[in-house]
């Protein structure tokens, strides 16, 4: 139960900050229902709104910055990236030839505000998608320092670079993490397709948008405090009165609608364990079983047991432009800027052992896995979304299934191994994905 209710301010305010009992932090929407009443029925991607638009996109070098920058391509945007340089040899952003459809790129590295600051004062966005990131757990225990560096004070420069230069921005979504709750070693909502738990122990539930912030290694918390960075700056300077306050609600009727706001838009998406061609990262599973393919060496798993949200990285990537569309269009945007979970489908939260038996069967048994014996830091031995309200509310869902995505993943790069345009490749898939 809360303690202690640290509301943003009046009554219409659109979220309120609670700490927990134990002292984890959430931050939830004050509305029952709050963006409840704006989508009917499923959403499509819309290609006349993306079509010419000015997009500002940190991280595009990485693996989920590649492919969104690819679809936003396809989509006719204009984009602009901000990375140093791709984080992998190979890389996703040089086989996909990512540059050559980029309208401009910089190499800027996030921490850098200055630089920031003047990519957004130059290239007048209209759209905000900051991907940037340090995305590994064990480099967080080596580098903790760099790590809050790049994930809490990067996203300090992003949204500080929007309050000092808005221009034409018009929506802004900060990508966290699924690992920014606080997660503890039981719950009590199984998750559909996830065994039970023993007798006498709480079974493990999904998490919500509502639940306690936290996390017990460095990238987990940095992606906490990147939640509560956000939320600051939205109802510190990214709403109606400039200080977080209305007297609204959001119908529009002036009894307790936030009125209308002009200025840039704020909101969070939270999506974690994605997948898909093209992945070489460091400690990343299918980077690991790709590598292991290749070479006919054996995978090490730390900790085959362990469950994660699995889903392919076109499944949130669909969720970031359903929401910097809503944030831009929508008669009630006010109500869209907060926190969102964007998740696999029920019953595709399924063990590392699971996944690393379904990619065997799929490469023809061209895959063997060990137990690594080395010593490894300890790691939540359950965690998965409920994306429920996004579902409801943004007329969003996971598109493909987890059966669906491992499949995909084998074909894209039994591709590259056969030397294929993967430029084409890659966007035959997200035409798959999109239905065209």
């Amino acid at each position: 139960m809360p303690r202690i209710s640290a509301q943003g301010g009046g009554a219409g305010a659109a979220e309120e900050v609670v700490v927990m009992d134990g002292g984890g932090v959430a931050i939830r929407p004050r509305y029952p229902g709050a963006a409840s009443g704006y989508a009917t029925g499923r959403m499509p991607i819309d290609p006349d709104f993306w079509a010419g638009r000015r997009v500002l996109l940190t991280g595009h070098t990485g693996f989920k910055g590649a492919w969104l920058s690819l679809w936003l391509q396809a989509l006719g945007a204009r984009v602009v990236g901000l990375a140093p340089g791709p984080p992998t040899q190979p890389s996703l952003y040089e086989l996909a030839g990512i540059a050559a459809g980029m309208e401009h790129e910089r190499a800027v590295d996030v921490r850098d505000a200055e630089a920031v600051r003047e990519a957004l004062r130059e290239v007048r966005p209209e759209v905000v998608l900051h991907l940037a990131a340090q995305p590994m757990v064990r480099r967080s225990l080596r580098d903790p320092a760099l790590t809050y560096a790049v994930n809490v004070l990067g996203t300090v420069n992003v949204l500080e670079a929007v309050r000092l230069e808005p221009g034409d921005v018009r929506a802004v979504v900060v990508v966290t993490s699924d690992k920014c709750y606080e997660n503890p070693s039981s719950g009590s909502t199984p998750a559909q397709g996830v065994p039970p738990a023993q007798p006498g122990l709480a079974a493990p539930r999904r998490f919500v948008e509502g639940d306690p912030l936290g996390g017990s290694d460095p990238y987990s918390s940095s992606k906490a405090c990147a939640e509560l960075v956000t939320a600051s700056y939205r109802r510190s300077f990214f709403s109606p009165d400039g200080n977080g306050n209305s007297n609204s609600n959001g119908d529009g009727d002036g009894n307790g609608d936030p009125p209308e706001w002009a200025g840039p838009r704020i909101a969070s998406a939270r999506a974690g364990n994605v997948i898909g061609g093209g992945d070489w990262g460091e400690d990343r599973l299918i980077g690991d079983i790709v590598r292991a393919v290749g070479t006919g060496e054996t995978v090490k798993l730390r900790n085959p047991d362990a469950v994660r949200p699995w889903q392919h990285v076109l499944n949130p990537l669909s969720g970031y432009l359903l929401l910097a569309q809503e944030l831009c269009a929508s008669p009630r945007a006010a109500r869209v800027a907060q926190a969102w979970n964007f998740g696999p489908r029920d019953g595709d939260a399924r063990t590392v052992g699971w996944i690393v038996a379904r990619l065997a069967e799929l490469w023809g048994g061209a895959l063997r896995w060990e137990l690594d014996s080395a010593e490894n830091p300890p790691e939540a031995s359950y965690l998965a979304l409920d994306s429920g309200k996004a579902e409801r509310e943004l007329g969003w869902r996971a598109e493909w299934d987890l059966g669906e995505a491992l499949e995909r993943i084998v074909r894209w790069h039994e591709a590259e191994r056969r030397g294929e345009d993967m430029r084409a490749a890659s966007l035959a898939q997200i035409e798959l994905f999109a239905g065209g």
